[in-house]
């Protein structure tokens, strides 16, 4: 449940976030230039209702349909939920920011589907005209779906929910909201709750009282900075003490509300501050009928201050020092008494949340051997076991032949995980199915394949538990080893027309179109091979870490592959691949191992970080080729 939450709550998060922007103008037009504003101007001030009601609205649904159906999918949300605003009256009815959380992604998933039917069937000199039709056509539908149908149960609920919240306010019960509010947080359910249901609210309040105490719940930087305070003061852990004063400027001024997450999730417990913080504050501004003119997004006291009345912002202020007190309070004897922890392991637990946001799930396990097990065979699994895999257990087997050459180190598809494998190490997402092809392998879980300090321990819990009796000859023989191709062949993989050097940076799906592109023009593979590159790494990323990452098709269009062929593109500037940069870019086709040697080349050339940086910066072809083909 908690991760399917976490789940929904990033995919809503992830509409909102790109227009925050728009939600900070909005909010400053409203905080300035409403009548109770800092300078009121009643001209100036009519804009804001129309950014709330179409503005708003329209870069939400055309985020969400982006997210789910491409640039195809950001038109049809757009256009669907025009439908739910003219629905509910437009200006006069309930803001559908809401509706467009729901409407963009349904728009964009239909829009999806379609394309899906007409794969390879478009008629040769028609795509242009069946592209703009589908989409007006089907947006249409969509726009008549939101009239009818999702605008008014949308502002039906928002109805209710407003009823909810001046019944709770009435009996002065909205203290009580930050008991899953606090949590939410922790859920990234927050950006969700506030601009798609307090937002609405709020603005209701803000046209008839001029604010809104709607705004203050959960953007109030108070609970988080309790929290800091009591990690900078009584932590007994010196790193996580001493990186507490950093993430206090970034968390209280920068509106980050983020980066105080690990530290409560290092002591679970530590909850309870925030919740009874926030508690208290939003008790005081009720009493004290506080109220801000617009949200303050982000959630930092520059922004919430800004956002205030101008006879209410020493209110404002003393209600941030309500709640971080508070939280100070109840947090600092939860930190003393938890004794030292690890900053580090909560933030890779809260990466993993995040993963897990993103829709990979939870892992399990995160890296340990269990005790006194004899691990003979460990198997590095990604989805078609062509590309990440490989790499990953080329450079674990180089790194432990000489500790351990009696260990067979081999990849394959998570699917297709031998029987005898004592321990399967693949990335988070691909968790369940790696239990379920291997139930009785031993799981190691990564963000990346190169660089994760979960192979480190593994590394060291493998070679600390070295059989006395392990053979000093031979290592385990690779796939790619086993291959009888001759090697001369292996070159030939990577050619120069498959190098692109020196490239400006590009979205991700555009450079692994790029690199799709390459291996079809190569002769490698079909047009339907770059969609599954991009569904591939829409599963899973395929960055590998060191500033790499090597795109290929899924599982399924593996079998279709024509010809093996690797192709580079360069970005010096990276690409961003997630929260990560790839430099070196390495677009992958195989049929069979063919393709192995190559890769374990990469892998050797990567252990050197001089041809690493030259790799990354050289704007010369042929040296990239002897480089690999030297390597392999």
């Amino acid at each position: 449940m908690k991760n399917a939450i976490a789940r929904f709550g990033k995919f809503l998060s992830g509409m909102v976030m790109p227009n925050i922007g728009a939600f900070i103008a909005w909010g400053f037009i409203t905080a300035l230039f409403i009548e109770k504003g800092w300078f009121p101007n009643e001209r100036l001030a009519s804009i804001q209702p129309y950014m709330l009601t179409y503005l708003l609205p329209i870069l939400i649904a055309a985020q969400g349909g982006k997210m789910v159906g491409g640039d195809r999918g950001r038109v049809m949300g757009a256009i669907a939920v025009m439908g739910c605003i003219a629905g509910v009256g437009g200006t006069e009815g309930q803001p559908m920011l809401m509706g467009a959380m729901i409407m963009g992604p349904l728009a964009g998933w239909v829009i999806k589907q379609f394309d899906k039917v007409m794969e390879n069937r478009m008629p040769a000199g028609f795509e242009m005209l069946i592209n703009n039709f589908s989409v007006g056509i089907f947006g249409m539908i969509m726009a008549i779906l939101g009239y009818y149908a999702v605008g008014p149960v949308m502002s039906a609920i928002l109805t209710v929910l407003s009823a909810g919240v001046s019944f709770l306010i009435s009996h002065s019960l909205l203290p009580l909201v930050s008991i899953f509010l606090e949590p939410a947080k922790v859920l990234f359910l927050n950006n969700a709750i506030n601009h798609g249901v307090f937002t609405p609210i709020g603005a209701e309040q803000v046209a008839e009282a001029g604010k809104s105490i709607m705004y203050m719940l959960e953007t109030n930087p108070g609970p988080g900075l309790g929290v800091l305070l009591a990690y900078w003061i009584f932590s007994k852990d010196r790193t996580t003490r001493d990186s507490a004063p950093g993430a206090i400027i970034i968390q209280f001024f920068g509106g980050i509300h983020e980066i105080y997450f690990p530290y409560i999730l290092m002591n679970p417990a530590v909850i309870l501050a925030p919740i009874v913080g926030n508690m208290c504050a939003i008790f005081f501004f009720s009493i004290t009928g506080a109220g801000l003119n617009g949200p303050a997004a982000p959630g930092s006291i520059i922004a919430f201050i800004m956002m205030s009345p101008r006879d209410s912002i020493f209110i404002s202020i003393i209600g941030v020092a309500i709640a971080a007190a508070v939280s100070f309070v109840i947090a600092a004897p939860i930190v003393k008494m938890a004794g030292a922890k690890n900053l580090d392991e909560a933030q890779s637990k809260m990466q993993a949340m995040k993963a897990e946001a993103k829709g990979q799930p939870l892992p399990a396990d995160t890296g340990a051997v269990k005790q006194g097990a004899q691990v003979h065979k460990v198997i590095f699994a990604c989805d078609a076991g062509m590309g990440s895999s490989a790499m990953g257990a080329t450079k674990f087997r180089n790194r432990i032949k000489g500790e351990r050459p009696d260990l067979i180190v081999t990849n394959t598809s998570v699917d297709n995980i031998p029987a005898d494998a004592d321990i399967v190490v693949c990335q988070q997402i691909l968790a369940d199915r790696a239990r379920r092809s291997a139930p009785q392998a031993q799981l190691v879980t990564l963000a990346n394949f190169l660089a994760d300090p979960n192979l480190d321990q593994l590394y060291e819990q493998l070679t600390a538990d070295k059989p006395a009796d392990a053979p000093a000859d031979q290592p385990a023989e690779s796939p790619a080893q086993a291959s009888d191709q001759p090697d001369q062949a292996r070159p030939s993989l990577i050619r120069p027309e498959g190098i692109k050097l020196g490239l400006e940076p590009v979205s991700k799906e555009e450079a692994i179109r790029t690199a799709g592109r390459l291996l079809v023009d190569m002769g490698c593979v079909d047009e339907s091979y770059i969609d599954a590159m991009i569904e591939r790494e829409k599963l899973v990323t395929t960055y590998m870490g060191m500033g790499v990452a090597i795109p290929h098709g899924t599982s399924e269009e593996k079998a279709r592959v024509k010809k093996s062929g690797v192709v580079l593109l360069q970005y010096p500037q990276g690409v961003d691949f997630g929260e990560e940069k790839a430099q070196l870019i390495f677009g992958i086709a195989g049929v069979g191992d063919e393709h192995l040697d190559l890769l374990a080349g990469i892998c050797t050339a990567l252990e050197d970080e001089d041809v690493l940086h030259t790799l990354k910066t050289t704007n010369d072809p042929q040296f990239v080729i002897d480089c690999l083909s030297n390597h392999a």
